[in-house]
C-alpha cells in the first residue's frame, strides 16, 4: 500500500518539476499530495491520513508559522518535515524547531529532498512492514489483531527488540499473547533457524526444576539409565521462553541466576561445565518489582531479566479491538471449521463491548468459538453468548427493567465514545463520522458522560 505524502503551500515548484512526483511514486512506492495553505484547515490534518507532512513557508511565511505555532499546542503522531527559506529568521526557526520534527532550507540541494524523506518515513515503514509481513508468514499475524494505538506501538517494537538479541521481560495479563510475542521476536531475530523452547515455569515442582533445565548424565541417580538433555541443550542456538517466571522458589531462582551470569551449567551427575549459546525471554502475569520489594523474588535475578521491556495492555484498555478480534475469530473459525460464514449481530457486538474479559483474548477466543459450535443460524445472537458468558461481564444494575436499561445502554454509550474517541484521537468530527452520527449529537454524548478528549 502506498504512502502519503501531504506538502502544504508553496508556490515555488519543486526540483525537477512533477518529476519528482514520480520519482517518488517510483523509488519510495509515495503518494504525493498537495494542498494551498488559504483553503487548508489546521484541524483536518489528523484525519488526512498522510505518513509524512511537509508545510512549506516558501514564500507565504506568515500563514506557515501560525501552523507550526498551532502544531506546538497541538503534537501529532504522523512526522512533519517543514521547508524554510534560507534567510528565515532565528525566532522563525526556534519555533519551527520546538513544532516540527525536522526542517530543510531552500533551495533544496540535489538529492537532499529525497534522503530526507528516506531517512525520516522510510526506515520506520519498512520495519513495520517488514514485522507484519514476517508475523503473517511465519507465526500468523492473524493472531495478533488489533488498532488500538497503544497495542500497534507495542507491536511495533518487535522487530527492534529482536534485532538486538537481548534478554526481554513480558509483562501482561493472562491471555494477552505474551508466548506470541517471545515467538515473534524470535522469529524475526537471527536465532529464526534454532529451537524455540517454552517452559512454564510453574509446571515443575521445585525438586524437578534443576533436572529439567539442565539435563542429567547417566547414572546420576536411581533410574538414571541414559543421558538426558535439558530443557537449556534442547535450546541451543535458539531462544529459551520462561513463562511464568515468578513462580520460581527462590532455589531454582539462584541456580537460574547463575546460569545467567555464567552462561555455563552442569547436567546432574556430569563432570564437566557445559556452555550456553542462547537468548533468554521471560514472562510474567505478576508485578515482578512488588515481588522484589516483598523479598519474594531476588532483585539480582530481576535486574538480569529486565533489560528489555515489553508490556502488553489487557483487553479492556484496547476495547474498540473487541469488535475487531470477534469478527475476526468468527471468520477464521468458520473457515477452520469449513462451515457458512457467521456474523455477529450488533445486539452480541455491544455484549461483547461490555465485559472486562480478565482472561484476555484467549477468553474472548472461547466464548466467540463456544458461539460458533452451538449457534444452529448464520447470525451469532446475543443467547448464543449468553449462557457461558464471562460473569465479569455482569455489570451491576439495579431497580426495575426499564431503570435496569437505562443503566446498560448508559454504559455501553459511555464505553463506545471513550473508545472510539482513543481511537480517533480526540477528534470528535472523526469520530461522529465512524459512529454514523451527527457531529453535534456525538460531542452532547461527550459531554453527557465529561469524556475527556485526548490527542495523540
Amino acid at each position: 500500500m502506498p504512502r502519503r505524502l501531504l506538502i502544504i503551500g508553496g508556490d515555488t515548484p519543486f526540483p525537477s518539476g512533477m518529476a519528482l512526483g514520480e520519482r517518488l511514486s517510483v523509488e519510495q512506492d509515495l503518494r504525493y499530495e498537495r494542498a494551498e495553505w488559504a483553503s487548508f484547515r489546521f484541524e483536518s490534518l489528523s484525519e488526512c491520513g498522510a505518513d509524512l507532512v511537509v508545510p512549506m513557508a516558501v514564500p507565504q511565511t506568515e500563514r506557515a508559522i501560525s501552523f507550526f505555532q498551532w502544531l506546538n499546542a497541538h503534537p501529532m503522531a504522523t512526522p512533519t518535515l517543514a521547508i524554510l527559506p534560507t534567510d528565515a529568521e532565528q525566532s522563525v526557526l526556534r519555533i519551527v524547531a520546538g513544532a516540527a520534527d525536522d526542517f530543510i532550507l531552500w533551495p533544496i540541494r540535489n538529492g537532499e529532498w529525497i534522503e530526507r524523506i528516506t531517512r525520516m518515513l522510510g526506515h520506520r515503514r519498512q520495519d513495520i512492514v517488514s514485522v507484519r509481513s514476517r508475523l503473517t508468514e511465519e507465526i500468523g499475524l492473524v493472531k495478533l489483531v488489533g488498532q488500538d494505538p497503544d497495542f500497534l506501538r507495542t507491536i511495533e517494537k518487535i522487530p527492534v527488540i529482536a534485532r538486538s538479541g537481548n534478554p526481554v521481560l513480558i509483562t501482561g495479563e493472562t491471555g494477552t499473547g505474551k508466548e506470541l510475542c517471545a515467538r515473534a521476536i524470535h522469529h524475526l531475530s537471527k536465532r529464526r533457524n534454532f529451537p524455540f523452547i517454552p517452559i512454564d515455569c510453574g509446571a515443575f515442582p521445585d525438586h524437578l526444576f534443576e533436572n529439567e533445565l539442565f539435563g542429567h548424565a547417566r547414572g546420576a541417580f536411581t533410574d538414571a539409565h541414559g543421558e538426558q538433555r535439558g530443557l537449556i541443550a534442547m535450546a541451543e542456538g535458539g531462544t529459551l521462553f520462561l513463562d511464568e517466571i515468578d513462580s520460581l522458589s527462590p532455589a531454582a531462582q539462584a541456580k537460574l541466576l547463575r546460569f545467567l551470569q555464567e552462561r555455563t551449567y552442569k547436567p546432574l551427575g556430569a563432570d564437566k561445565l557445559a556452555r550456553a549459546d542462547l537468548n533468554v525471554i521471560t514472562a510474567t502475569n505478576q508485578d515482578l518489582e512488588a515481588l522484589v520489594r516483598d523479598k519474594r523474588f531476588r532483585s539480582d535475578l530481576f535486574f538480569r531479566l529486565d533489560v528489555l521491556r515489553l508490556h502488553l495492555p489487557p483487553l479492556r484498555e484496547r476495547r474498540a479491538d473487541i469488535g475487531i478480534l470477534s469478527r475476526h475469530f468468527v471468520a477464521a473459525l468458520c473457515n477452520e471449521a469449513g462451515v457458512a460464514h457467521k456474523t455477529l449481530t450488533p445486539g452480541t457486538l455491544r455484549m461483547l463491548a461490555l465485559a472486562d474479559w480478565p482472561g484476555n483474548v484467549r477468553q474472548l477466543f472461547n466464548v466467540i468459538q463456544r458461539a460458533v459450535v452451538f449457534c444452529e443460524g448464520t447470525q451469532i445472537l446475543p443467547t448464543d453468548i449468553s449462557p457461558r458468558f464471562p460473569p465479569s461481564a455482569a455489570r451491576s444494575v439495579s431497580g426495575g427493567f426499564r431503570q435496569a436499561r437505562a443503566q446498560a445502554i448508559a454504559i455501553f454509550e459511555k464505553l463506545y465514545v471513550e473508545d472510539l474517541l482513543r481511537t480517533c484521537q480526540g477528534n470528535i468530527t472523526r469520530a461522529a463520522r465512524e459512529a454514523q452520527k451527527d457531529r453535534r449529537a456525538f460531542g452532547r454524548l461527550v459531554k453527557k458522560y465529561q469524556i475527556e478528549r485526548r490527542g495523540p
